[in-house]
């Protein structure tokens, strides 16, 4: 089962997602799944659960729906080929917790690239502010990939995207909000890489990241880019 990062919830998706968990059956079955060190079947959370089998394909599937789940397929014990029987279908949390706020804030992903920078920095020798621009950028760059278009990446994480008037776009929330306040210089400075890695990761040579200088939402714009 591929396990790799997802990209943040938008925030419509985290409200969904946090009413889906309302329900106390799919509460117990993202708990169960979430704290279990290996995939499980339907049945396997049933039996732990002592509920009926086809109650807890209901809620499975819908939280499957919700992105909350992993799904994968498995030839269960060790035999292959014809006559060995369907794969059994499988289920893995997707995400680690659940929350939403609003305005939209993603403290965690902050905090991700403060530590990996640090780490990067120990392990390297590497400047920490030269690490913490490298690991945004290649975060910023990933996360670009996943969402396809810039203006999908910045909805995704928070930004809340809207026209500036002249061809651009500013940023009508920051993310990373109290951080940023508390610490201008390096949230600001690893906000601008990890816009720059995500324009990358879309493809995106229209648009160009600069400054906001009036800074009345977030540190920074998207500009085309001069021809």
């Amino acid at each position: 089962m591929n396990h790799s990062q997802q990209a943040p919830l938008s925030q419509a998706q985290q409200f969904d997602a946090v009413a889906c968990l309302g329900d106390p059956v799919r509460k117990q079955l993202f708990e169960l799944l979430k704290a279990s060190a290996k995939p499980l079947s339907r049945d396997e959370c049933a039996a732990t659960l002592g509920l009926p089998k086809s109650t807890v394909r209901t809620h499975l599937d819908r939280l499957v729906t919700q992105g909350l789940l992993l799904v994968d397929f498995q030839k269960m014990g060790g035999r292959t080929g014809p006559g060995s029987g369907r794969p059994t279908k499988l289920y893995a949390a997707a995400v680690g917790e659940v929350a939403a706020s609003v305005p939209a804030r993603h403290y965690d992903l902050a905090a991700q690239l403060l530590a990996s920078a640090v780490q990067r920095s120990i392990d390297t020798g590497q400047d920490v502010q030269d690490a913490l621009s490298a690991v945004a950028f290649d975060a910023g760059r990933e996360l670009g990939a996943h969402a396809g278009t810039v203006h999908q990446l910045l909805a995704n994480t928070g930004y809340d995207p809207r026209p500036d008037g002249t061809g651009g776009t500013i940023m009508a929330n920051c993310p990373f909000h109290r951080l940023a306040q508390a610490h201008t210089g390096v949230v600001c400075a690893m906000n601008g890489s990890l816009l720059n890695g995500a324009l990358v990761g879309c493809g995106d040579k229209a648009h160009s990241v600069v400054p906001d200088e009036e800074r009345s939402h977030c540190c920074a714009r998207l500009v085309p880019t001069p021809q």
